[in-house]
């Protein structure tokens, strides 16, 4: 049966509220149970997201689709393996749910517990990659969230074929409202359901900083993103030559195409030329194509042939491509105003054996993530031990960073009285002893 937006909504809505109150051990049963399902299904899924490829192929043809899209939409057996692993990681995840954050006597007989709970109805927005079904699923299920999927046309063949393994699973479990996990394919349906502002709780677009801005410009309900990965590395003085080969080539053509992805590197010019020119060859032989300032263009134009002149622009441009803005600098004062003038917030690096260059790097560069000899790769949810994310966020809200499932909750006050009105705590009557308590009594 064919149903309105306005209906999945609402319906999105009752299901959040019986799942808030399902029990630890019955989502992790789900869980286990899609993990199972995803493993038995590898070759439909393969041969869904073969044939989103093909018409990707004629999209790319046609200018209307770019390599790196299509990097994020392939999917392989390892990847599908990742996805089961994905559902058993957070199932073995202690439950956001239900846990005493606070506790306070206010006087005796009247206890303040602030407990965390569900945060209701999650619209997640998203372009090429399929397994992000799975990962928002996960996480959802497990923090007694409920979720509308909107995936890219560019993958619908592999997003449905994964919901509906999904679904099969969830069918099987009474206790689990229709409503738990539903998939929108028509782009049309998004600038409607956005404005659901009396069922959505929250919306986390993933994808360009175009379908970011058009959700947070479009939406009645809060958005929680990041517009842009516009991520640095700092090759400091100190640095091992060693550890910076390794993170240079690792933050840039390990998965060139995600947003986590070094797309500046910033080099002190106390460095040897020796070393800068091995590193900057070796980014070439791996096929990156480097956009330079004008001092690296003097030293090395002469023996680096392909050397582009950067930009003003490629200084804030977010490639997700085997491009590389590089810029020579004198100080570590000048690379922290670098980063902060034309970084996204998303992820930072700094490669050094001083600590307290390291520790001031980290201090003021404004970013979510802020690493000290590691490559941007690692801003993960599930490499940082959540399971897996909903997506990265640059805001200075409730989560920051990869969101995993402490980011899908909010808390509740329970205040536990025996009787008492507040004129009694009037001028000249009971005080507050506001008492920190340790555990429930």
């Amino acid at each position: 049966m064919t149903i309105t937006l306005r209906q999945l909504a609402e319906q999105a809505r009752s299901a959040s509220r019986q799942l808030a109150n399902l029990s630890t051990a019955r989502k992790n049963e789900v869980l286990l149970a899609c993990a199972e399902k995803i493993r038995e299904n590898t070759e439909p899924i393969l041969s869904a997201n073969q044939n989103d490829l093909e018409s990707a192929d004629r999209l790319r043809s046609q200018g209307k689709l770019s390599d790196s899209s299509i990097q994020r939409l392939k999917l392989n057996v390892m990847k599908i393996e990742q996805m089961a692993k994905n559902f058993e990681n957070v199932a073995a995840l202690p439950d956001p749910v239900g846990q005493l954050q606070l506790a306070t006597r206010l006087d005796a007989g009247l206890d303040l517990h602030r407990i965390s709970c569900p945060i209701g109805v999650l619209l997640v927005i998203f372009e090429s990659r399929p397994e992000v079904v799975v990962q928002i699923s996960a996480l959802t299920i497990k923090s007694g969230n409920a979720v509308i999927l909107k995936g890219g046309k560019e993958a619908s063949e592999s997003n449905a074929c994964l919901f509906g393994i999904l679904d099969q699973v969830l069918e099987k479990f009474a206790d689990l409202p229709d409503g738990t996990v539903s998939l929108l394919q028509s782009r049309e349906a998004v600038s409607e359901i956005v404005q659901q502002n009396d069922c959505l709780n929250l919306i986390i677009p993933r994808g360009s900083n175009a379908l970011v801005q058009h959700i947070q410009q479009h939406s009645r309900v809060p958005v929680l993103a990041h517009a842009d990965g516009i991520c640095h590395v700092y090759w400091d003085q100190s640095a091992s030559f060693g550890k910076a080969m390794e993170i240079i080539i690792d933050a840039k053509t390990e998965y060139p195409a995600v947003c986590n992805a070094m797309e500046t590197l910033l080099i002190h010019d106390q460095i040897p030329e020796s070393e800068i020119r091995q590193i900057l060859t070796n980014l070439q032989e791996a096929g990156v194509e480097l956009r330079v300032c004008s001092l690296i263009m003097k030293k090395f134009g002469s023996e680096l042939n392909g050397l582009i002149q950067v930009s003003e622009q490629d200084w804030a441009t977010e490639y997700t491509d085997l491009i590389l803005s590089v810029r020579l600098l004198s100080s570590l004062d000048e690379a922290i105003g670098h980063i902060n003038k034309y970084g996204s917030g998303h992820t930072d690096a700094i490669i050094t054996e001083d600590r307290s260059i390291a520790e001031q790097f980290m201090d003021q560069v404004d970013a979510a993530n802020v690493f000290w000899n590691a490559s941007t790769r690692f801003a993960d949810g599930f490499r940082y031990g959540f399971g897996a994310e909903v997506g990265v966020s640059t805001c200075r809200t409730h989560a920051r960073g990869p969101v995993g499932l402490d980011g899908l909750v909010i808390y509740k006050y329970k205040l536990y009285g025996s009787g008492q009105g507040v004129a009694r705590y009037h001028e000249g009557g009971r005080q507050y002893i506001h008492q920190p308590l340790s555990r429930l009594n």
